[in-house]
């Protein structure tokens, strides 16, 4: 391989180049002009500016991350997560251009990775789904009517949406056009896409997820579940694996891991992906969607298995064999994830931007960093805090 560009930003571009590094793959990294000194600019072995200002005008500037890896000679993407990672058209860009897109193909992502198309693929491979509509929407009108159809409370959500982005609760009809304009205009300027789906609002459930991977020889691996309850605005702050969860029964736990390898299978998935269920009190589970990609949190199952998840996404896009089996795995302990942002607690807990003056790591037996802060970096506005 001569090398692969990172199009992404922040600790998750850290970490993939510190992957590549591991397996000696060169790196390019791409940055807007604002994370000039952002670590991951620094630590690739080649760098390219792709714009400033929003991340539109940047991170989902297709044409310009393209020109860069046709530039710089690479022969894959790897996206992260988030910006174009589950963006099928930037996957099928790749695939006309003669780069390989390191995630799965771009007809699976219009399948899976879309959230209104993959509640379809749910319900023919017999994986209970929370009630919802079955195709995309668009107008405030006739969401509403849709709406109605399924009964309030409501969950009004980006069709490619993720990190909590284009999510809105809506308790009462009164409240329905407000939430659902500004879910869409958030789904617009985060993922280029202003479709949106409409689903029944759980009351006090768990939020479960499966991770699970699978290669192009049919092999699927299922990694057992992590517990990501605890949340803000739709936005998960402390994951935990296994769940620590009262409820999470050995009955329950193999259902969900077997719901996973059931959808997997049913479309032949080639990659990482994180399988997303939400769990009734009582203990019954609904499938919410397919995260077609690496998921911020997979650090707490590498840490529980002892695998590094993305070397091994990276090898299968290369088409090679999964190296491990699930009766082979044995995982030890409890891994716990807590995301650190950059907010004001004096404003609400704004996003906060500014210099980073000082700045110390925390390090020991049993911690784990994955971080794009070091000293000297200026935190920009544009992006997720």
């Amino acid at each position: 391989l001569k090398r692969v560009l990172v199009a992404n930003r922040g600790e998750i571009a850290v970490r993939i180049i510190r992957a590549l590094r591991d397996m000696g793959i060169p790196s390019v990294a791409v940055y807007a002009k604002e994370d000039r000194t952002a670590l991951h600019a620094r630590l690739a072995d080649s760098r390219v500016c792709i714009g400033e200002g929003p991340a539109r005008n940047s991170y989902l500037n297709m044409d310009a991350i393209l020109t860069a890896a046709r530039n710089m000679d690479c022969d894959a993407i790897h996206p992260g997560y988030g910006f174009l990672s589950e963006n099928s058209a930037f996957a099928r860009s790749c695939e006309e251009n003669g780069i390989l897109f390191v995630g799965p193909k771009a007809e699976v992502i219009d399948e899976m990775g879309n959230k209104s198309a993959a509640r379809s693929r749910m319900e023919k491979a017999g994986v209970p789904v929370v009630p919802g509509t079955k195709e995309p929407v668009y107008d405030t009108e006739k969401a509403l009517e849709r709406a109605r159809e399924i009964g309030f409370p409501i969950m009004i959500k980006a069709s490619s949406g993720g990190g909590g982005k284009g999510m809105r609760e809506c308790l009462s009809e009164e409240d329905f056009e407000a939430e659902f304009n500004t879910a869409q205009r958030e789904s617009a300027n985060a993922f280029g896409d202003d479709s949106m789906y409409l689903e029944k609002l759980i009351l006090h459930p768990r939020h479960v997820e499966v991770q699970i991977m699978g290669d192009s020889f049919g092999n699927v691996v299922s990694l057992g579940e992590r517990d990501c309850s605890v949340q803000r605005n739709h936005q998960k702050l402390i994951e935990i694996t296994p769940s620590p969860w009262s409820g999470m029964t050995h009955d329950l736990r193999e259902r969900l891991k077997e719901y996973a390898r059931r959808l997997v299978r049913a479309v032949g998935y080639h990659s990482l992906a994180t399988v997303e269920f939400l769990v009734t009190p009582e203990g019954e589970p609904y499938l919410i969607e397919i995260n077609t990609r690496l998921q911020v949190e997979h650090g707490i199952t590498e840490c529980r298995y002892g695998i590094d998840l993305v070397e091994e996404q990276i090898a299968v896009a290369f088409g090679a064999e999964l190296r491990y089996r699930e009766e082979s795995l044995r995982p030890s302990y409890y891994a716990m994830q807590v995301r650190i942002n950059c907010e004001n607690p004096q404003d609400n807990f704004t996003p906060n931007s500014g210099l980073i003056s000082r700045y110390v790591s925390p390090g020991g037996p049993g911690v784990r960093l994955d971080s794009n802060v070091s000293a000297g970096y200026e935190f920009p506005a544009n992006y997720d805090s």
